[in-house]
């Protein structure tokens, strides 16, 4: 016991140099995303007479280092797709914002696999207007501050998967002072962590070995876990028996003269005998018949067969007990319990024995 012990102290010690000893994860991720997005205000600026058809699907690229589970920055490329009006000189515009973005992320678990996230940053646009299908581009660029939040689920421990909106500001273009809009996206992302994900070391603890009914078989090995502590058990933990072969005699039944007929009053004894077979089901019993010394001996012989026989066909038929548990005989006057053939003697004799032979157990003790 004490060297299992200063094993398991060993093992559990070196738990830490197991775990820094697995690759872990990197700080580094990648990823991209697509969405929609909506530029505003829509089609209401001064410079606008009637709205186009837009073209609001966008998509970023984006690299990313943690500091921590918890946060980040993030660096990236963002194209925020294009809108379309007609301005006062009916003439077409159609105008998108895109450029490199640098921010910081947090991260905040809620559950498993699952994430919330908050960002913030800004983007360095170009915002460009290819005016009249680009006979008339004009661009201009400059510094939009973003915000933005999501909700994340970790497919893998690598791979995960992000619903984004994000809010642009200022998305201006001050050369000619013809547009100052904002922006709303909403997208989905994926983004890669690379490295592997750190094994999970099990803590190894030395095993707590208990014995709760004290009989020499661990509860783990115990498939009989209340024997008595002073029982002999095998190596399941169960009390060993021995067996022995006891016989009772449960009375006798005793019959009118000339007659094989079992009488009522019997019927209780022979009712007190079939529940003690049944509470005992490896017992058997063997019914014995008996005759009185009056007449012939082979007359007599078979008279005490009969009665056997009755009593026994009253035990299968009526209360159930099985025919190989039940033996019917007949001894005729070769058993008399009094002898001669006084009225007191043929009384006696004329009758049943029941003999019941049981396999008593006995818990063997140590």
């Amino acid at each position: 016991m004490m060297n299992n012990t200063l094993k398991a102290i060993l093992l559990t010690s070196m738990l830490p140099f197991a775990a820094n000893a697995a690759q872990e994860l990197t700080p580094w991720y990648v990823g991209g995303g697509l969405g929609v997005n909506n530029y505003e205000p829509n089609c209401d600026m001064k410079t606008m007479k009637t709205c186009g058809k837009d073209d609001p699907y966008a998509w970023d690229v984006f690299g990313g280092y943690l500091f921590n589970d918890y946060f980040g920055v993030e660096l990236g490329y963002r194209d925020l797709g294009r809108a379309e009006w007609v301005d006062y000189a009916n003439k077409m515009n159609d105008v998108g914002a895109k450029g490199l973005s640098l921010g910081v992320v947090g991260f905040w678990p809620i559950a498993n696999r699952w994430s919330l996230s908050a960002e913030a940053g800004a983007m360095n646009y170009l915002l460009s207007n290819n005016k009249e299908y680009g006979s008339e581009y004009y661009s201009d660029s400059g510094i939009a501050p973003y915000i933005g939040a999501g909700i994340g689920y970790n497919i893998t421990e690598n791979l995960k998967l992000q619903a984004k909106y994000r809010r642009y500001e200022n998305l201006d273009e001050d050369k000619w002072n013809t547009l100052a809009m904002e922006s709303n996206y909403w997208g989905l992302e994926l983004s890669y962590r690379f490295g592997t994900p750190a094994a999970v070391v099990a803590p190894i603890v030395a095993a707590v070995v208990v014995d709760s009914d004290n009989d020499g078989v661990t509860d783990d090995m115990d498939q009989c876990p209340d024997t008595a502590a002073n029982h002999k058990v095998d190596a399941k933990g169960c009390t060993i028996y021995t067996e022995t072969t006891e016989q009772r005699d449960l009375g006798s039944i005793q019959f009118a003269n000339n007659s094989s007929v079992v009488k009522t009053e019997s019927f209780e004894r022979i009712e007190k005998l079939a529940t003690y077979m049944n509470k005992n089901p490896e017992s058997t019993v063997l019914i014995s018949g008996h005759a009185s010394d009056v007449g012939k001996a082979d007359y007599n012989m078979a008279l005490s067969d009969k009665r056997a026989k009755a009593v026994a066909k009253i035990l299968v038929e009526k209360y159930g007990i099985s025919q190989d548990r039940v033996e019917a005989k007949g001894f005729g006057i070769t058993q008399a319990v009094i002898q001669g053939n006084s009225a007191e003697a043929n009384k006696a004799n004329r009758r049943i024995e029941a003999h019941v032979t049981g396999v008593k157990r006995e818990a063997l003790i140590k």
